[in-house]
């Protein structure tokens, strides 16, 4: 897969809930690997931008699986991390507004307000539960990531803000 295999909105899949993935097999395990690829495919077309992470209805597949990127700070490291049916397990820290923007809504940037700390739960590529702790950035994008597999996107979550 590539960037054009990334829909955008108004793309109505954007707007329903994933399903939970059953048994993670070659399929799922595919799956992944191409969001790995179309999220790199897109980083590479945009000079100043990374693909922090993908879910999988952005490529249109209504399952509940999402990538991230191991390394946002370095665009040369293309690894990632699959979350497979991710939940958010616990919400912590303060809620603070800051710029998100989404790799299926072309150039429209909005604050957003999220929690700074969250806790997660997922499968791993080999069906093996795991949990994380995410704060700052990262709690963000798993805030931003789960809402996708929930059929909401970050523009749902923009009020009337002047600084928006």
């Amino acid at each position: 897969m590539n960037k054009d295999d990334i829909i955008t909105l108004p793309n109505p899949h954007l707007r329903q809930r994933s399903k939970k993935v059953g048994i993670v097999d070659g399929k799922i395990r595919q799956l992944i690997s191409n969001m790995e690829s179309a999220t790199i495919s897109w980083e590479e077309s945009r000079a100043h931008e990374v693909g922090v992470a993908l879910a999988a209805v952005q490529v249109d597949k209504l399952y509940r699986v999402v990538v991230v990127r191991n390394n946002f700070e370095n665009k040369d490291d293309h690894s990632f991390t699959a979350f497979i049916n991710p939940t958010i397990t616990k919400y912590e820290g303060t809620i603070e507004e800051d710029y998100e923007g989404c790799l299926s809504i072309k150039d429209v940037y909005g604050k957003i307000p999220r929690y700074t700390k969250v806790k997660v739960k997922a499968l791993d590529i080999n069906g093996k539960e795991f949990r994380v702790t995410a704060e700052g950035f990262l709690a963000r994008i798993f805030q931003h990531e789960i809402d996708h597999t929930n059929g909401i996107v970050f523009i749902d979550h923009i009020k009337d803000n002047p600084d928006a």
